[in-house]
């Protein structure tokens, strides 16, 4: 075993852990223990006058903390459901004059950070804590690196580690050390199952596609690319679903949605993260307006399920979510806060009010792509609450169906919350000579360079061409909407493992060309 690279007290834990094992003490014993109680059960269900009723409880959890007092201890032990004082006296942990237990286990090889299952009563102390006296040890876990410290006092945390790489990168003991950020994935649970269950209460399928696709297609989105070694041909990682729960709908399917995880091979931010979850739903024989009502009924209820209320604190902010939330199209928002009148201007006339705006553009960029960076530059962060932008322009929606009444535009909308997109939505374009024409002007743009641009997918087009009903379709970014109603400023903060550089470990650290071996760019 190479030793060099531990610390001083790594190297005195793998001592403790050779003394446990020449005293007879597995480490890391593989039978059950009998678990018949939790922390936050015990404390909420103890009642002085019935204390009789927890007088045999078993728990099991990680030390975080230890009071010697000679012949006894005070510890804390916090398990999934949070944490309980326990106390350990000598007198109980000695059997037959043997009080090896207490003297060398329990006070010389136990640290804080190792596992134990304890079996004993529950009583209040002087102090008013409630309290396991333990009567029975168990060890369950050395632990090999010590945990950092987080001091807590009279309900306050002290010395909290908020370095985001260790957060993100060592989750598992971030969620030790900080059992609070637990609330927040719970929470992000509770969102899923709250809309899955919206979905399947209105007779919605939930359904699977793949996520190695042959085509990148339903977004404009730069994918990675992986190689398939059977077939010999090269593979996508999806950056959506939505042309393969399209083809569902074109098989008969009425209502089908799927929480996607897709991948887009792009820059990462605060609300970027290059694997991400969507929702996504079609419905047949329905429209944009409808999804809209839909939309705004899904989010009110999820709001409710996770956070009790439709008022949402965000930051310094409250967010409403109670339906109906207020609707406005993409022209109108630009000339409210640009002052510019957008709708009827060619693409250099466009290009004219990016310079005039002071936004960096290029030549691969056309009409759709300026008109969206006008928009998203100038004019997203003015939408805190929530906001319907509709009906927007054909060029930057090459599956979209066209407006009924408006020429030049499309019936689709985006959701934005707090400044930024939580929802994309249309009215689903089902002509397939149509859409083989915006797929064509989406290759024109990727011959220009735009690294975005959409690729034909001719087999969605054969699907189109059997007849695909009126349909309306949406994308809603789970992450996204999790960083709101839990109160997160960053999307990592709802990720349990967000993407990071790669670390340098044992002979990677030595070898400076190591990065190259793990991160192909």
């Amino acid at each position: 075993m190479q030793t060099a690279h531990l610390s001083e007290q790594e190297l005195v834990r793998r001592e403790k852990l050779e003394e446990l094992k020449k005293l007879g003490i597995d480490p890391y014993p593989a039978a059950l223990y009998p678990v018949d109680n939790y922390s936050a059960e015990v404390k909420a269900s103890f009642k002085d006058e019935h204390a009789e009723e927890l007088n045999h409880v078993c728990l099991a959890g990680r030390i975080m903390s230890v009071r010697d007092m000679g012949k006894a201890s005070f510890a804390v032990l916090q398990d999934s459901h949070g944490r309980i004082q326990i106390y350990v006296r000598k007198d109980d942990l000695t059997k037959d004059g043997d009080t090896s237990l207490y003297d060398i286990v329990w006070k010389k090889l136990l640290d804080i950070g190792d596992f134990i299952g304890v079996k004993g009563f529950v009583f209040r102390t002087k102090t008013g804590e409630i309290s396991i006296h333990v009567k029975e040890l168990t060890f369950l876990a050395k632990s090999l690196r010590p945990l950092p410290i987080v001091k807590e006092a009279e309900g306050q945390t002290f010395d909290a580690v908020t370095d985001p790489e260790f957060k993100y990168r060592q989750r598992y003991a971030d969620l030790v050390i900080n059992p609070a950020i637990k609330e927040t994935f719970v929470k992000r649970t509770t969102l899923i199952n709250s809309i899955r269950e919206f979905l399947n209460e209105h007779g919605a399928l939930e359904v699977d596609t793949p996520v190695l696709q042959s085509i990148p297609g339903g977004a404009a989105a730069r994918p990675f690319i992986t190689h398939h070694n059977a077939l010999d041909v090269p593979f996508y990682l999806r950056i959506a679903n939505e042309l393969y729960l399209k083809r569902l709908i074109v098989g008969g399917f009425d209502w089908v949605y799927e929480f996607s995880r897709n991948f887009r091979n792009e820059g990462m931010d605060r609300t970027h993260n290059p694997e991400f979850t969507i929702l996504e739903f079609y419905t047949a024989y329905k429209d944009y307006l409808w999804m809209m009502n839909v939309t705004e009924r899904l989010l009110e209820k999820t709001a409710i399920d996770v956070c009790g209320t439709t008022d949402v604190q965000v930051g310094d902010k409250i967010i409403s979510f109670k339906a109906p939330f207020k609707r406005i199209s993409i022209y109108d928002a630009i000339k409210e806060h640009t002052g510019f009148d957008v709708s009827e201007m060619n693409e250099e006339g466009l290009r004219e009010v990016c310079r005039q705006l002071h936004l960096s553009v290029d030549n691969t960029m056309g009409k759709g792509k300026l008109i969206d960076e006008i928009f998203g530059e100038k004019c997203e962060d003015h939408y805190v609450q929530p906001t319907f932008i509709i009906d927007y322009p054909v060029e930057m929606s090459p599956l979209t169906k066209k407006h009924r009444s408006k020429a030049g535009l499309v019936e689709r909308f985006e959701l934005m919350i707090n400044g930024k997109e939580i929802a994309n939505a249309y009215s689903e374009l089902n002509d397939p000579i149509d859409q083989r024409e915006r797929f064509e002007e989406q290759v024109r743009l990727m011959e220009r360079g735009d690294l975005e641009a959409m690729y034909i997918d001719h087999d969605f087009l054969r699907a189109l061409e059997y007849g695909m009903p009126p349909t309306s379709g949406i994308g809603i970014g789970i992450d996204r909407l999790c960083m709101l109603l839990t109160n997160q400023p960053s999307i990592q903060d709802v990720l349990l493992f967000p993407q990071m550089r790669p670390e340098k470990f044992g002979n990677d650290a030595e070898n400076p060309n190591a990065d190259t071996v793990l991160i192909k760019e």
